[in-house]
């Protein structure tokens, strides 16, 4: 027993000296890189809800749209004239009645939201969702119709580009 048991001994040494041997390194550098760019999402948009339209005055509305956009990108949001539009002027239409009305990006309705140039609202992403508050406006002097149980409608496409 005792020579087996110094036979295996004697191996594992040549084995550990033969791996002590073969113990030699090299070293090298892996390239590690990412490119990340800008992505913008429109998560989702609240309806502008005029509600009942007044026979004097002005009736506003407001909604939103949310975009989230990677951090320090910059994005454009624009709005289209929607399916409804007489040229550059948006309705909301009942059937063949029409009404007239405007979108702005501020609370003082001076400054138009378009779908081109100077119209498109500007922002840099904070990878967080921002909404943007689209200001509605059917301003006075339009002949009201009633709509007879059907509601004044229009769709609007709104497009984030970044």
């Amino acid at each position: 027993m005792k020579r087996y048991s110094l036979a295996a001994a004697t191996f594992a040494a040549g084995f550990i000296a033969a791996q002590g041997a073969l113990a030699a390194t090299q070293t090298s550098s892996l390239d590690v890189n990412a490119s990340v760019t800008s992505v913008c999402a429109i998560n989702s948009t609240t309806a502008l809800a005029f509600g009942e339209v007044g026979l004097t005055g002005a009736t506003p509305g407001q909604g939103t749209v949310a975009v989230t956009c990677t951090q320090g990108g910059l994005y454009t949001v624009g709005l289209d004239n929607g399916v409804n539009a007489v040229g550059a002027q948006r309705a909301i239409a009942s059937g063949t009645n029409k009404l007239n009305y405007n979108l702005y990006s501020d609370a003082e309705l001076t400054t138009a939201w378009t779908g081109t140039g100077a119209g498109l609202v500007s922002g840099t992403g904070n990878a967080q969702e921002q909404d943007l508050t689209v200001y509605g406006n059917i301003p006075t002097g339009q002949t009201l119709i009633s709509g007879n149980g059907t509601p004044y409608t229009d769709v609007v496409q709104v497009t984030v580009t970044y």
